[in-house]
């Protein structure tokens, strides 16, 4: 399997760990860690060197109850990392926004992979990416960040977020994507309680024939909370244990704080299920 992206080809033979790079004062586990650019290049840099394959940048909080940017600071918080990542490091970037002038200025800059919880449905992101060779990971939300934790209710969560998937790739499709530069991700907490979570997670192998790499983003949520007790610092047994439960059930990529546990944790994964 891969995913052809505006650099390349990225190959999903083995799971890919994609890296997060917060470049944001309030995101929920290291916000404020790496507003500097000096500091997000040598953490991005550092993190491709433990084995990411993909380095996420972004510079708008999307945990329960964040609030809004503008666009004008999400450009100045994003554009110089991709910039600067771009001229050093082969890496695949991506870039972790639903702003269609962002996803132009991340594209033209040299992010390669878009990585939208709104699933290109904000006015001008699904023609920003279609006049693109980028690729695009569609993310399920329930509602918008600032309330999507308040009581999410579904009949059945896994036939739900299935079909608004299967949706949102036929209009990739119909917009001119190709259908190989398309990745899905369930959104996990986006609209989901700890139940939901674990549901779709243990069933994440009914979303692999729609046909796109499917990625999972279980790194330090709070769900982890709930499960072990353990603040955002302490859920690094947690997250690899989650990561590792994804790819067993059919993700390839993995969205990681701790780069070099996770990849270790997939390698050895990977060995047995090749076996």
């Amino acid at each position: 399997m891969q995913l052809r992206h505006a650099r390349g080809t990225l190959n999903l033979a083995q799971p890919a760990v994609m890296g997060v790079l917060n470049v944001t004062p309030d995101s929920f586990s290291d916000g404020g860690r790496f507003l500097d650019p000096a500091r997000a290049l040598e953490h991005a840099l550092r993190l491709v060197g433990e084995g990411a394959g993909i380095i996420d940048i972004g510079g708008e909080s999307t945990r329960p109850g964040a609030t809004p940017i503008a666009t004008d600071e999400e450009l100045r918080r994003v554009i110089p990392i991709v910039r600067a990542l771009a001229a050093q490091s082969p890496v695949l970037i991506s870039v972790d926004t639903s702003n269609p002038q962002v996803i132009e200025q991340a594209i033209g800059a040299g992010a390669g992979l878009i990585n939208d919880v709104r699933a290109l449905q904000e006015p001008g992101a699904l023609a920003a990416v279609a006049r693109s060779s980028a690729a695009v990971c569609l993310m399920h939300m329930r509602g918008e960040p600032l309330s999507m934790q308040q009581l999410p209710v579904y009949q059945n969560v896994r036939t739900e977020v299935r079909e608004q998937l299967q949706q949102r790739l036929a209009a990739c499709v119909a917009a001119g994507i190709e259908s190989a530069r398309l990745c899905i991700d369930p959104g996990f907490g986006f609209g989901k309680t700890v139940a939901h979570n674990l549901e779709l997670l243990r069933h994440l192998a009914d979303f692999t024939d729609l046909g796109a790499p499917v990625m999972a983003g279980l790194s330090r949520k709070s769900m982890l909370a709930t499960l072990t007790g353990r603040g955002p610092d302490e859920r690094l047994a947690g997250s690899v244990a989650l990561a590792c439960v994804a790819v067993l059930n059919g993700a390839r990529i993995i969205r990681a704080h701790d780069v070099a546990a996770t990849v270790d944790a997939l390698r050895v994964v990977h060995a047995v299920m090749e076996i």
